[in-house]
């Protein structure tokens, strides 16, 4: 006598509304949602070497709008130390999916300029 095996367990539910995981977007979704933008110190040295040009960086910013894991993409080297350091005191406004704040990866750009 054969016995049938048995049916196979049912699937676990998953909710699309529950979030853990950062969103990445672009750099112009962002900008828009900055609230508190530290501007970086201009290096002495890289001021006297007329260096000037945009560092490009990438962070997590988290559900309470604050910046993590902020990792420099590229830039001039003399620029890039205030450059994460300015960028890792701006506050943006939470960014909201489905009415829940949600943590998201955005490119952040900072310009030095000469003159300013």
């Amino acid at each position: 006598m054969t016995t049938a095996a048995p049916p196979p367990p049912p699937k676990p539910e998953t909710h699309p509304a529950t979030q853990s995981a950062p969103i990445r977007v672009g750099g112009d979704v962002q900008m828009a949602k900055l609230i508190r933008k530290v501007m970086p110190i201009y290096p002495p040295l890289a001021r006297s070497a007329r260096i000037s040009g945009t560092v490009h960086l990438i962070g997590t910013i988290g559900k309470d709008g604050t910046i993590h894991d902020l990792q420099l993409i590229g830039g001039h080297p003399l620029l890039t130390h205030a450059a994460m350091e300015a960028v890792a005191q701006w506050v943006y406004a939470p960014t909201m999916l489905n009415g829940q704040p949600v943590e998201v990866i955005a490119p952040i750009e900072v310009n030095f300029t000469l003159g300013q």
